[in-house]
């Protein structure tokens, strides 16, 4: 056991605060990683606050990780000391299933995937997240950061990049294809790079012009407010793909109106509330709404590829672990351009 130091939320909505927590010994096919830079996820309020139902205390959040290697197990054979690696949403599945067996991890069905943080090993241990100085994580959940990309940079792909690009791909997000990403955050302008990259033609729906220089500059051809009625009216039955990041409520059949036949409307956002719907928005026009997690391992390490291919990361505040409890307040405000990214030096 390695007893290092992290921010934890002591009980629900209670501020962060500095302390310690033990890492196991490194295991046969372990790595032990020394962070370097944790992403902020608006999913860690979600958590940390009980948003999303009751959860495991003390809670060490982050699932956004970066960092180095520093030791491996015995049995490693993916990745050696010095190596550039980052950890996402999960360090385990059961890897029995057809979903895991098909590189679906998240989609585990054999008791499902576990959580980086906020969830239980199968050694009944609870796990602890990435704002901290290290962890240990079986190698076959570990992804390599390719040289192209800088470790801060590259923290938030590896919730905000994956899971904007996985449903990005999977409903075929490329030339020919119009595709509107719903929310300019921290998944959204995620979603501007990749679609973008992918050959799309983006359209970004924010709730104000206020990021429309920003929402160009990262590759959108189109911008729209959706405060302002006339949009709903303009955009009707324009897009392929609507690709949700946001996580408040929805006036879904709204939204679905802006579809094509055949379209789809995929969360990615998760509201804390339940959301209403006329199934009739989605009959009239034979439109699917869907939903979307992260990415299995072998799709996050083709994002990192493809994003360090195509020249860029996250757009990122850089701030000290002391600044955690503001920079939540500031999540929730919408006050961040686009992901805080704590500089795991100063934990």
């Amino acid at each position: 056991m390695t007893t290092v130091a992290a921010y934890a939320a002591p009980s629900a909505k209670a501020p962060l605060e500095r302390t310690t927590i033990e890492r196991r010994a490194v295991r046969e096919s372990d790595v032990l990683i020394d962070i370097k830079f944790a992403g902020i996820c608006h999913s860690d309020i979600h958590q940390a606050r009980e948003g999303w139902g009751e959860a495991i205390f003390p809670m060490v959040p982050g699932h956004e990780i970066a960092g180095v290697v520093t030791e491996v197990g015995p049995g490693v054979t993916k990745f050696a000391v010095g190596d550039r690696v980052g950890v996402g949403c999960m360090v385990d599945s059961c890897r029995e299933c057809d979903n895991c067996k098909a590189g679906l991890e998240q989609y585990c069905t054999g008791g499902g995937m576990v959580g980086t943080y906020n969830a239980v090993d199968k050694d009944g241990e609870t796990t602890y997240g990435g704002y901290a100085e290290k962890i240990v994580v079986d190698e076959n959940y570990v992804v390599r950061i390719p040289d192209g990309l800088a470790l801060d940079v590259a923290a938030p792909l590896l919730c905000a990049g994956i899971t904007t690009y996985s449903p990005l791909k999977h409903w075929n997000a490329g030339p020919g294809k119009k595709v509107a990403v719903l929310g300019m955050g921290g998944l959204g302008h995620m979603g501007v790079k990749i679609a973008h990259a992918l050959g799309a033609e983006v359209t970004v729906l924010s709730q104000s012009l206020r990021k429309k220089d920003d929402g160009l500059k990262l590759g959108a051809d189109h911008y729209y407010a959706t405060s302002d009625p006339k949009t709903f009216e303009e955009l009707a039955g324009t897009f392929d793909l609507i690709l949700s990041t946001v996580s408040a409520p929805l006036d879904l059949d709204a939204y679905l109106a802006l579809l094509r036949t055949d379209g789809a409307f995929v969360n990615v956002g998760a509201p804390e509330e339940p959301v209403a719907l006329n199934l009739f928005s989605v009959i009239g026009g034979r439109k699917t709404l869907a939903g979307s997690g992260i990415g299995g391992i072998r799709e996050t390490q083709e994002m990192l590829d493809f994003c360090a291919e195509h020249g860029f990361g996250a757009e990122i505040e850089l701030i000290s672990a002391s600044e955690i409890n503001e920079a939540y307040e500031r999540v929730l405000a919408s006050d961040v351009r686009y992901r805080f990214v704590i500089d795991a030096a100063t934990i």
